[in-house]
């Protein structure tokens, strides 16, 4: 009787490891049968992040077409989207930015940093839209829509 317990206790153990399974691998499946890949980058550390994170999403885009990409910036991380903001090689952001823009790649600013940092969304460039927050809206799109979080 004690072993009869045992198998059918290994089998039920089994079978909910197997649904577990199934479950977890389920929106990597519906992903690769046409659902859109969507990330989010945050940015947040300054110039020479948005260096680095101008490369990954173009190379993101290129080895990822239909990803569908938020970038998010706060802190110190909404400098290169502001107006004439250049890298260390003199280099301005605008172009970049409304190539990936153009490409679809959505750029928002958080309005808690703009104002803490009295910078004026006027100087920000076209490209970029303002959210309240921008902790709270990386935690949203994670959340309520299913973004993958990177930060580069």
């Amino acid at each position: 009787m004690r072993r009869a317990f045992i198998r059918a206790s290994a089998a039920l153990a089994a079978i909910g490891l197997s649904a577990k399974a199934a479950a977890q691998a389920a929106p990597a499946a519906s992903a690769s049968k046409g659902g859109r890949v969507k990330v989010v980058y945050q940015l947040s550390e300054g110039i020479d992040q948005a260096v680095r994170a101008m490369g990954n999403l173009r190379n993101h885009l290129n080895g990822a077409p239909g990803t569908k990409i938020v970038v998010v910036a706060f802190g110190y991380g909404v400098d290169f989207l502001v107006e004439g903001a250049k890298d260390a090689r003199g280099n301005t952001f605008d172009g970049a930015v409304g190539a990936l823009a153009s490409a679809g790649v959505e750029f928002r600013v958080c309005r808690n940093t703009l104002t803490a940092r009295k910078i004026s969304e006027s100087s920000l460039l076209m490209e970029a839209k303002i959210v309240p927050a921008g902790v709270v809206e990386i935690a949203r799109l994670q959340f309520d829509e299913g973004y993958a979080y990177i930060k580069p």
